[in-house]
């Protein structure tokens, strides 16, 4: 673990002297509002904070850290307002995190987090971590690495490196991803390989962080996690309440693989906390219906069609980047192959696809300043 790390690690260790010990007042800090904070041990790292408006000092906040790729520390902050005026969150988010060097992400995180338990009394049994794409891998990184995390939600991203994703995390993970995503295989993946706790949702849209409403449900997942494991006292109210709405969605939903995919969803999120054997077994007959098994091999081929397509496209990016001087032929005829469908004016499981590739390619693209090259991406730019 390099210092910056442990500087993270044992800030979060170190929680309960830095709640006892004398610190800056949170009193000059508006609550029902996000303000701008500078940190008061290292004045060069800020971050947006929000207190819920019913905030006062005297009771303990859970808490969510969070980290955008940008540090744009409202961005994170302002899809959590929502969520933590329902559930009474204090949200914090970095300016100073951003993609790039990991000391930079982890000193920042370090900072904010002193500055934070320091300010406000805080609720150590329920710190949790998010963030979007980048930020989602710092967020993630830090839950691994401190122990002390109950939970992250991760927006776009998943693993701090993704090419050694783990089987099985002490903590529960909401994922997110749009329909076109450069990172949408990636999160499907994390899905397909992580046995404990999580789930992931994915919207309408492209690569960027939750909606507030989609942050709204995150946060209600965690607090169903929260009491199954324990940390949290059993609130059956709450239970009723989201299973409920959730059970309403569903029967909602057109067609019998969505409505399976929600069911499904349903059983294994409420299990132990109320009684879903009704729910359970109807998705297990759904499960058998040809066309939900269709549905599901057609699923299996999309994503093998596009593992194959990325690893193709940035086989011949690197082939061209290594040898130049034999043209750009080949890489121009496998973006073209892609650019024609992403360019259909009709929604369709080939237009997301092609997009997500292409969309990679010019996120992964930046800093290659080959003539030629930015020829070919300015070409393929996106219909509007």
């Amino acid at each position: 673990m390099d210092r910056r790390l442990r500087y993270v690690a044992v800030v979060l260790w170190l929680l309960p002297v830095f709640s006892l010990a004398a610190a800056p007042q949170a009193a000059d800090i508006p609550a029902g509002k996000i303000v701008d904070v500078t940190c008061d041990a290292d004045r060069s790292q800020s971050y947006a904070v929000y207190l819920p408006s019913n905030y006062t000092a005297e009771r303990q906040w859970k808490l969510i850290l969070a980290f955008d790729a940008g540090a744009r520390g409202r961005q994170g902050v302002e899809r959590f307002q929502a969520a933590a005026e329902k559930y009474g969150y204090i949200v914090a988010g970095s300016n100073n995190s951003r993609n790039g060097p990991w000391n930079v992400s982890m000193g920042a995180a370090g900072a904010m987090t002193e500055d934070v338990v320091k300010r406000f009394k805080i609720d150590r049994k329920h710190m949790y971590t998010t963030g979007q794409s980048g930020g989602a891998r710092v967020a993630m990184r830090v839950a691994m690495d401190s122990g002390t995390i109950a939970g992250v939600i991760a927006s776009s991203a998943g693993f701090p490196d993704p090419s050694f994703p783990e089987s099985s995390l002490k903590f529960p993970v909401y994922g997110t991803a749009g329909t076109e995503d450069f990172n949408y295989l990636e999160m499907r993946r994390f899905d397909k390989a992580l046995t404990s706790p999580h789930h992931v949702e994915i919207f309408e849209g492209v690569h960027t962080w939750l909606s507030s409403e989609l942050a709204v449900r995150a946060v209600e997942w965690m607090e169903l996690q929260a009491m199954r494991s324990g940390i949290s006292p059993r609130n059956a109210d709450l239970v009723k309440t989201v299973l409920e709405k959730r059970l309403v969605e569903a029967n909602a939903m057109q067609g019998e693989v969505a409505r399976f995919r929600a069911l499904q969803t349903v059983a294994t999120d409420f299990g132990g906390l109320a009684d879903v054997a009704a729910v359970d077994k109807e998705a297990a007959e759904l499960r058998q219906r040809k066309g939900v098994k269709e549905a599901a091999e057609a699923d299996a081929k999309m994503l093998q069609s596009e593992e194959r397509a990325t690893e193709e496209l940035y086989g011949s990016l690197r082939a061209y980047l290594d040898a130049p001087e034999g043209g750009i032929k080949e890489l121009r005829g496998r973006a073209m192959k892609l650019f024609e469908p992403s360019q259909r004016p009709v929604d369709s499981e080939d237009r997301r696809l092609a997009r997500r590739v292409l969309a990679g390619l010019r996120a992964g693209s930046r800093g290659i300043d080959d003539a030629d090259y930015q020829k070919l991406l300015a070409e393929m730019q996106p219909a509007k």
